[in-house]
């Protein structure tokens, strides 16, 4: 541990320790950097400048309007310029209320329609292309992404460090600018962020406005439940469900009561979605063992409940209680592997969670380069699909969606064996005293000691 209370990776990362030893060994017990670089903002700096090469690679697209079968083989494809001809942004209709005449609505939950809304009269300021809507898109997701660095940097005192983790991220460079997931992910940072600082109010802010941005952050609430009911901390617990609860509501009601069918027709897509691009299910349906577009949603449900119902009891039966960022991520990576479409962009979803709960640079980077493989993938399948005449073929896109999944599986396997065999844990076993525990568990941390 660094002078400055900074948990070094070259000193705690065995394999970036054996790696440092070409730039002259790890850092030193009394290393000082300069005041102004902080590792915060050196992470800040190092996230910045591989987002906005991200945005470089997407050049091809930007120069020929997102024309296709170009914008699969330049693997730039973006629903953001593509849903802004289609959903009525560029008429000026406000999704959910207003329902395009020629067209769906926008298949997303009440926050992210607002956030849309509010990218597109901005960039009505500079013009009415797709380009002028993309590119602040990508300025306003910019601002959550350093948002959401800053969260998951800060969430564990000491560590800052892994934030790099995150900054450093392929997935970062790759999947930023398909959607708008930056959005959710950003609150959700924020909510890890305000419940290890012991405010569950806020944290369930930050959650209830993730939740009316993806559906994805209404699932850490159920391992909170489980661990606060096993360390006897519920009433913490119930401060974060009620501001969660009333933060969404007070969002969505506004939308439920102006236009019914709009506010509801995210819920209905999502359950009437067949098995689509990057899950399992379209995997088995590549090789003939799919149960069927007619009940893959069944399967889909039911094998989430299975793998909570198992997170559930690994929280109440682990030897040591587990921390909250490890089943944070277990419960989102379990909706990922069972969900009906398992996109490249989700990846980011998973990211923060990944580097909160297992940070080892090692296992990143192997579940990253798998992530990138199915990138890939994805766009040269879509460009045979397309074009009709060349493209990946059925049985090599089986095989890369079985890499992303199976790779995103084997993480969770990892975490898995830090929750029983603590030893394994990189934080609990990094020689920071106080992080023996939970250190990003706010008021579960050193609750018990159990």
């Amino acid at each position: 541990m660094a002078a400055d209370g900074q948990v070094q990776p070259t000193r705690s990362d065995p394999d970036l320790r054996v790696g440092s030893e070409f730039l002259g060994g790890p850092a030193g017990e009394h290393q000082r950097a300069p005041k102004f670089w902080t590792p915060l903002r050196i992470i800040l700096v190092v996230g910045t400048v591989v987002y906005w090469i991200g945005l470089l690679r997407t050049w091809p697209c930007m120069a020929n309007n997102w024309l296709s079968p170009d914008r699969y083989e330049a693997l730039c494809y973006s629903d953001i310029p593509v849903l802004y001809q289609l959903r009525g942004i560029a008429e000026g209709y406000l999704p959910i209320v207003d329902w395009p005449q020629d067209g769906q609505p926008l298949e997303y939950p009440a926050f992210t329609a607002v956030w849309v809304w509010l990218t597109a009269r901005v960039a009505a300021l500079f013009g009415s292309s797709g380009l002028t809507f993309y590119l602040v898109s990508a300025t306003f997701s910019y601002a959550l992404f350093l948002v959401a660095l800053s969260a998951t940097s800060l969430t564990v005192r000491g560590r800052t460090w892994d934030g790099m983790l995150l900054a450093a991220s392929p997935a970062v460079l790759l999947a930023s600018f398909i959607n708008w997931d930056w959005l959710a992910v950003a609150f959700t940072a924020l909510a890890l962020l305000a419940w290890s600082r012991r405010y569950p109010a806020l944290a369930g802010l930050a959650l209830g406005l993730g939740i009316a941005s993806k559906f994805y952050p209404l699932l850490l609430l159920g391992p909170l439940f489980v661990l606060c009911l096993r360390d006897k901390r519920l009433s913490a617990f119930v401060r974060l469900f009620l501001a969660t609860l009333g933060t969404w509501l007070v969002i969505n009601i506004p939308f439920a009561i102006a236009n019914f069918e709009g506010w509801s027709y995210f819920f209905r897509f999502s359950a009437e979605r067949t098995q689509d691009f990057g899950s399992v299910w379209l995997m088995l349906d590549k090789i003939g063992l799919g149960p069927g577009s007619d009940i893959s949603g069944l399967f889909a449900l039911l094998s989430l409940v299975v793998l909570c119902l198992g997170i559930a009891l690994l929280i109440w039966l682990a030897p040591t209680r587990p921390r909250v960022a490890q089943v944070s991520f277990l419960v989102v990576a379990a909706f990922l592997l069972t969900n009906k479409v398992y996109s490249p962009q989700f990846v980011l979803w998973l990211i923060p969670l990944a580097v909160l709960a297992r940070p080892r640079w090692r296992d990143l980077i192997w579940w990253q380069l798998a992530e990138a493989t199915y990138f890939v993938a994805v766009w040269w399948y879509l460009v045979g699909t397309d074009s009709g005449e060349y493209g990946l073929p059925d049985e090599w896109y089986a095989a890369a969606i079985a890499v992303h999944v199976l790779a995103t599986a084997a993480l969770a396997g990892v975490v898995v064996r830090d929750i029983l065999s603590p030893r394994h844990d990189p934080i609990r076993t990094d020689g920071n005293p106080s992080h023996q525990d939970d250190p990003g568990g706010g008021v579960l941390d050193t609750a018990q000691r159990t």
